[in-house]
């Protein structure tokens, strides 16, 4: 089966603004490879290190905020 690593990578944005905390960070418990993409695009800090958590840029945050309505909101 093919992927369509976009549509991976919005998915992974929205589930990331899902454990927001500190008003811009993210646990990073998700796949290394949408992780860093994330990062390439310039949405996310560096997710390799020590730290638990990445934490979102400006564009990012505003992203992952549409992603996860768009994606997990609630219909009416």
């Amino acid at each position: 089966m093919q992927l369509d690593e976009d549509r991976i990578d919005d998915a992974v944005l929205a589930l990331l603004y899902l454990g927001l905390h500190l008003e811009y960070r993210a646990w990073k418990g998700f796949d290394w490879d949408a992780m860093d993409r994330l990062h390439e695009k310039g949405l996310i800090s560096n997710p390799k290190g020590k730290a638990k958590s990445v934490a979102f840029s400006e564009e990012g945050l505003k992203l992952a905020r549409e992603r996860c309505e768009a994606m997990l909101g609630a219909k009416d």
